[in-house]
Order: structure tokens, then sequence, then C-alpha cells
């Protein structure tokens, strides 16, 4: 087998760059990396919220926070307010938090249970510092705050950043567009990409950021598509921005309407908004007429529309090709998973880096990582909308679909036993499917009796300390947007 030295990234954009950085922080002078990329080409641009690996992420890769949130205009994110998802007027949050203290025996929900039964112990919520932080609109970080957090940031402005970042690093960028590939004619292999201007560049192994359209993984090595479109039918987007708030709120918020979502993200000097919809219940302009209709603040650009269709690279590695960002699939942005999927894949391609040459059973034992999170994430998301309780048409077809077994199980196992549970492959913790589960309405049956074997006045007065010591942890926080300032990262 050929040796892998020189690794050709093609295509630019969030997805391109976040391989090129991790590859050129983490591998160096082992190998030489060379991204092509078209500044006649945009990129969809819309990943704006992220979730807590991505802090995990930019620790791996040696990030300065501050520089990073200085030059994305970021904010922090401790979590989701869904409203309107379970039922019209309610709502609810996945904070990023832990909630309560769990035992070996069992996680908190279980107490909270039992609690419920005697008359107390409130809403599960109450006992989440994250949340009640969110909800307060405050945020803080210091040696004496352990706050589990994300970001919010401008996704154009993100990839410009990882672009210097990976350049100081040496990686090389190559202007122009992909017009053809050449193959090995042996074995079936990339060789070559072909640019309009006539540069020819060659590489070892190739990965593939061309977006939807998949130029190498799909163009040219025919790898098809698993259309998860029966189970999550929303296919189009409209996305605009907005002016700034002057009160940032430290959490993304997720509007459900009749047939549509919408999105709401505050970053430093202006709000992401968007109306994620299906084409089969609303149309185009009753879509963007929905979106301008209930955003906040005056547009400070035009509405773009985009287009998708919601599942996964029938293989994300094949032959000396990996698909990473939206040619390995597309999953809505219903819980900001988009650029973690990017950076996970550039991850365990750092560690399963086929320094030796390309080999099947590596390639197969990445792609095994890569479904089984992508399907677990696949999962959660259906999960909001199978548990829904509206009277439209479109949440009626949600509600009553036919779902994936798995998730089918998770949900079985949750009404009858308050079971929530993780396993390696799943990203979202105990905490967060407890609180999609109790947020969208699901009715529970049973609980693990271990709080019978604490006194009800113990059990009561354990409760009442964590919300007083989280209440006392909340009121001493700064509220976000003067949190930024204190942090030196807010630019107006």
């Amino acid at each position: 087998m050929q040796k892998v030295q020189k690794v050709v990234i093609g295509g630019g954009g969030t997805a391109g760059w976040i391989a090129a950085a991790t590859l050129s922080s983490q591998l160096g002078s082992l190998i030489d990396i060379t991204l092509v990329e078209s500044a006649e080409i945009g990129t969809v641009g819309v990943g704006e919220a992220t979730i807590p690996t991505h802090t995990t992420f930019h620790r791996l890769i040696g990030v300065d926070e501050q520089a990073f949130m200085r030059q994305t205009q970021a904010t922090f994110k401790l979590g989701i307010e869904f409203s309107n998802w379970g039922n019209i007027g309610e709502r609810y949050f996945h904070s990023f938090g832990q909630i309560g203290r769990s035992t070996w025996m069992g996680d908190f929900q279980h107490l909270w249970q039992h609690a419920k039964t005697l008359g107390w112990g409130g809403d599960l919520q109450e006992y989440c510092f994250e949340l009640q932080a969110a909800k307060a609109g405050k945020f803080a970080k210091d040696s004496k705050t352990n706050v589990n957090y994300a970001y919010h940031l401008d996704a154009g402005l993100y990839a410009s950043f990882l672009r210097d970042f990976s350049q100081q690093r040496g990686v090389k960028r190559v202007e122009g567009t992909i017009e053809r590939i050449e193959m090995d004619s042996e074995n079936g292999h990339i060789s070559h990409l072909l640019l309009s201007n006539g540069t020819r560049v060659s590489g070892d192994l190739f990965i593939d950021c061309t977006g939807f359209k998949g130029l190498l993984i799909n163009g040219a090595l025919g790898v098809g598509f698993e259309d998860w479109s029966h189970w999550l039918p929303m296919d189009s987007a409209w996305a605009v921005q907005t002016e700034g708030m002057q009160s940032i709120p430290p959490y993304t918020k997720s509007i459900a309407h009749d047939a549509s979502w919408q999105w709401r993200i505050p970053l430093q000097n202006r709000v992401g908004n968007g109306l994620v919809f299906c084409s089969d219940y609303t149309s185009e302009q009753e879509a963007l007429q929905l979106l301008t209709d209930n955003i906040e603040g005056d547009m400070i650009s035009q509405p773009r529309l985009l287009k998708f269709k919601t599942g996964k690279r029938k293989k994300a590695w094949f032959k000396n090709c990996v698909a990473m960002g939206l040619a390995s699939g597309f999953l809505e942005p219903l819980e900001s998973t988009s650029i973690h999927l990017s950076q996970i894949a550039a991850t365990r391609l750092v560690q399963m880096f086929p320094f030796n040459g390309i080999d099947e059973t590596l390639q197969t034992h990445y792609n095994s990582y890569v479904d089984g999170e992508v399907n677990s994430i696949r999962d959660f998301i259906i999960l909001h909308y199978t548990l829904n309780r509206r009277a439209e048409p479109f949440w009626r077809h949600v509600a009553t679909m036919a779902i994936p077994d798995t998730l089918k199980h998770r949900i079985d196992l949750y009404t009858k036993t308050s079971i929530a549970f993780q396993n390696d492959a799943d990203l979202f913790r105990v905490d967060s499917w407890n609180q999609v589960m109790l947020g969208q309405g699901a009715n529970v049956e049973g609980y693990h009796q271990m709080g019978r074997l604490v006194a009800n006045d113990n059990l009561h007065k354990a409760f009442n300390e964590l919300q007083a010591h989280i209440k006392t942890a909340v009121d001493e926080m700064p509220l976000h947007a003067d949190f930024l300032r204190q942090y030196d990262v807010l630019s107006h």
C-alpha cells in the first residue's frame, strides 16, 4: 500500500478549514496539507450555534478563546429554549448543564419523580445551574464556576479564523474551482484534482468538503446517499440577519410554527434568524412571510433560501476519500450539531490516520464510529417531533409516523421506567434526553424506587439546599453582555 503523506482538502468553508486546522495542529510535520477552494463559490454558512464539545475541540487544537470570540463576534450559549414544540403556549429548556446530583444506583430524575409523588419537588429544571443562569440572562466563567457552555458565532468569520490558524501551521491554500477529478486506473482511487485555471493538485488522501454536491465522494466515487426525509421531512430554510440586541441572551431560541420552526441566535453585532420548513405543507413565500412577520429588529441582509435533504452518505470514508461537512450528510440545525460533526470527523481521522496506506479495515472502523454518532443524533432530533401534541396536519404527521427502532426503545424505556442512557456512540448525555423527553411531554409511568431509601425530611432538605445553592450562584453572576465586556471580547 502507498504510504499517505499528501492530504488534499477539496473545498473550504467551515468544514474544510476545521479539517485543515485539526490535521495541521495535531499531525504537524508528519503530513503535507493543501486546501483547494474558490472565492467564487459561496458557502451555506448558517451553522451559527454550537454545543459544548466545541470548547473541548478548541482546547485540543490550541485556540485562544478570547481571540476567537473577538474575531467571530461570538457569544456564550447555555442551551436552547423550545417554544410551542410540545403544544402551543408551552416552552422548555434543553440546557447544557447537569441536573441535580445522581448516584451510582440511578440518575437524579428518579429521586425527583419520587419527590413529586410526595407532593413537592417542583420542576426538574429548577435543579440545573446552567438552565437557571440562561433564564436569568446571566453568564460567568471563573475558577469557582464550573459551567458547561458552547458558543454562538458567525460561521463565515469562523472559517476565516480557522484559515489563518491553519496557514500559520503550514497548510497551503490553492485558489480555484474543481473542474475534473482524475482517477488511478489501477485501484480506482482519486489521484488529482484538475482546477479550472489549469492547476493540477495531487494527493494520497482526499477530504471532500464540497458541500451537498459531494464532488469527490459522490461525483467521482459514486458513494450514494441514505435518505432520512421519511423521518425528518423538513427540506428547506430561509435565513436572514437582523440588527444586534442590547440585552444578549445566552441561549438559542427555537420556536415552532404550523409546519416549521424558527431559530434565533444572538451574536455580538447581529442576530441570526431562520425558518426551517417542510415544502409539502408550506410554500416558500408563505415561509418567508412567516419568518419576516416574526423576527425582531430590522433586517440587515437579504433572506437566503436553502434547500436540503436530511440523511447521510452511505460511507463517509471510501477508497482514499473522506467526506466531511455537508458532503457527508445533513441533519437539520435543531440541536446545533453540524459544526460538531465536522470537528469529530476530523478528530477521528487524526486518531485513525492511514500513515501506512489506505486500509479497508481502518475505513470500516472509522465508518462505524461516524454511523453510530450520526444515527444517535438523528434519533435525538426525531424525538422532538414524535412527542409533539399539536393539532396541525404537519405535526400530526410527524407524531404518528414510524420511527427508528432505536428511538422507539428509548421512548418506551423512559416512559415505563424513567431510565435515560448514554451509549458510547451517543453525543447527548442523560440530562439532555431527560430535558427533551419531559419538555415534549413524555408520560412517565414508573421510576426507580431508590428515593424511598432516604427519609422524606432528609430528601426534602437536600432538594431545598440544591435549589438554594443554584439560586445563590446565579444571583452572583453578571448579565451575559456585561460578562462579555469584562472578558474583553465584546466589540461594541
